[in-house]
């Protein structure tokens, strides 16, 4: 086993989970079998309790563990399924090294920092870096570790000092140390300083780890002589300075890495059996990177939410969209919108926000609701959704989003005009959303329904069932308290709103599709947390291809969604028109 170890200097959010999956898509593309673990210094056991304003959002895996976003890069970057102990926490390492001293494990020994706690992070490590990741079911060749926050943290001491005693227990042919730090280049001068990388490498040297290859970010191409500067100051040779400079789209980042020779220096150093030029992955990764950045046709999609002041957020959603846009060769316009902001008010600033907007939402190409908790914002997010139905503007909800639509639906369809969710009315008298009392015991962390779940197709007439190709079932990743009632369903379907999908006892609802229009699809999973580069998830396909106006003709052609069909030609010339010759979009 070969382990790569990508730590961070200057500052945290500098770019070491893009990093990290980059460098593990070129090795696979050398052949490699990769996996990654990230690791994150906060006490938490896992990020399902984090605001979405504290790490961004809470990615979902298939066995249900709530984890960092990083692992969300990774699964996409490598097209792999990781497993909640590929996320390491120090509140996990604690819990675990305590567990064992309460079994009487340590009888006798004072249980320390050192040697206890690094014992168990190297432990964890290598046994976690065996198991299969791909669909071969094979073990890894390589495992590529992200170290989280900044060197010097207090937090990741442990961790750092683990690093240290495991370099020497892997052996050198066995271990490298990617460091990323930061060149900024300020204003007043516009000169790039490398005095932040040479004290963050300085501090790393102090803590026993000695970087083989330092990734420097920075805003713009960064000169030659900076290069010389830092291989000087730094004790690493030229060629061991990477550049990463801020580029258009995270999928040119592999080429910049390929570019500066990376693929050779890890053949020797860490001994690879590898060629030194990539295979045909990366030259895919290439010309989705070209073609993301000659896109001339644009789709606009209106993301109601309330996490809207930080991108992050939402990080799966914006990917799953994009990936869907590009796979249609449109550029994604993205315009986020707190759904506060559409609820009427009375204050002067606020009815600006509102007139802003709205002013938003109606030039949008299409609407789509996500997932949250909470009351706030919520009847800003109902307001949308209603114009979304009226106005047959394609509509996707997802998780909440499905659940409001059903609020929605019975408040303005069926006239219950208290319809609501028991999680923001508990005596409601129509709870057409209610909770799930095996799955809110009490407890918050973990106690949700997590991970993968089967979702079976009740029609044949469902839009979303040929979008995922006319599959009976379909296994998504679920993160949800509350459900649709089921004893209330009927009288959805005898108005016009279908519950196409149900669970495998056909109690829960996980699929709602509003007939006569255009593209108005609600789901209870996370299809997002599945998206790939390559394979688009279909729901947010599907809603890209209606607000594109290209959804019959895709159907009509009845394609299957897989590589070989959105990806078929990565090459210049390919376009909306070759792709949907029959389409509005010729």
């Amino acid at each position: 086993m070969k382990y790569i170890l990508v730590t961070g200097g200057v500052i945290s959010g500098i770019g070491k989970g893009i990093i990290a999956s980059s460098i593990g898509t070129i090795l696979k593309s050398c052949g490699l079998r990769v996996t990654a673990i990230k690791i994150d210094p906060y006490i938490n056991i896992d990020a399902g309790t984090f605001s979405p304003y504290e790490h961004g959002e809470v990615f979902v895996l298939n066995d249900g563990g709530e984890v960092d976003l990083d692992l969300g890069n990774y699964e996409r970057f490598l097209d792999i399924n990781l497993y909640k102990d590929n996320n390491i926490t120090t509140g996990k390492i604690y819990q675990h090294v305590i567990n064992k001293e309460r079994h009487g494990d340590y009888l006798g020994k004072t249980v320390q920092v050192v040697p206890h706690i690094t014992d168990a992070v190297q432990e964890w490590v290598m046994n976690q870096a065996k198991v299969p990741v791909d669909d071969d079911r094979k073990e890894p060749q390589i495992c590529v570790i992200e170290l989280g926050g900044t060197i010097g943290d207090i937090e990741g001491m442990p961790f750092v000092e683990a690093f240290r005693q495991f370099q020497f227990k892997a052996k050198r042919e066995n271990f490298c140390n990617i460091h990323v730090s930061l060149v900024p280049q300020p204003n007043a001068t516009g000169e790039q300083k490398t005095k932040p990388t040479q004290n963050s490498v300085r501090a790393l040297r102090g803590l026993g780890l000695s970087p083989d290859l330092i990734v420097c970010r920075s805003a713009k191409p960064i000169e030659m002589a900076v290069k010389e500067k830092i291989s000087m100051f730094c004790h690493v040779e030229p060629e061991q300075v990477i550049f990463i400079h801020d580029v258009s789209s995270t999928y040119r980042v592999p080429i910049l890495l390929e570019e500066q020779g990376i693929i050779k220096y890890f053949k020797q150093r860490l001994n690879l059996p590898i060629d030194d030029q990539p295979s045909d992955l990366l030259m895919k990764w290439k010309k989705m990177a070209d073609r993301y950045e000659r896109l001339l046709k644009v789709c606009s999609i209106a993301l109601v939410g309330k996490y809207t002041k930080l991108s992050d957020c939402y990080a799966s959603v914006f990917k799953a969209l994009e990936h869907s846009a590009l796979a249609i060769n449109h550029k994604l316009d993205l315009m986020y919108i707190d759904s506060t902001e559409l609820e009427h008010s009375t204050e002067v600033e606020n009815s600006v926000k509102y007139h802003q907007a709205w002013h938003k939402l109606c030039k949008a190409d299409g609407i789509l609701v996500p997932g949250g908790f909470g009351i706030r914002g919520t009847e800003g997010k109902l307001q949308a959704i209603s114009w979304a139905r009226t106005k047959k503007k394609p509509f996707l909800g997802v998780c909440l989003g499905m659940q409001l639509a059903v609020v929605e639906f019975a408040r303005n369809c069926l006239n219950w005009k208290d319809a609501n969710s028991t999680e923001f009315d508990s005596d409601t008298k129509n709870p057409v959303v209610i909770d799930m009392p095996e799955h809110n015991p009490g407890d918050m962390g973990g106690t949700m329904r997590l991970g993968k779940r089967k979702t079976v197709f009740k029609t044949q007439n469902s839009v979303l069932r040929k979008l995922y190709g006319d599959e009976t079932f379909v296994e998504e990743r679920h993160r949800h308290r509350y459900e649709v009632n089921p004893e209330l369903t009927h009288c959805f379907e005898e108005k016009g709103l279908k519950f196409v999908g149900h669970d495998t006892e056909g109690n829960r609802m996980e699929i709602i599709e509003l007939e006569n229009h255009p593209y108005f699809v609600g789901v209870q999973f996370h299809p997002e947390f599945s998206s790939r580069p390559m394979k688009p998830s279909p729901p947010y396909l599907g809603l890209l291809l209606a607000a594109t106006g290209t959804l019959n003709a895709y159907l009509q052609r009845g394609c299957k969604l897989s590589p070989s069909d959105s990806y078929s030609d990565l090459s210049d010339d390919s376009s909306p028109e070759k792709e949907f010759p029959n389409s509005e979009a010729s």
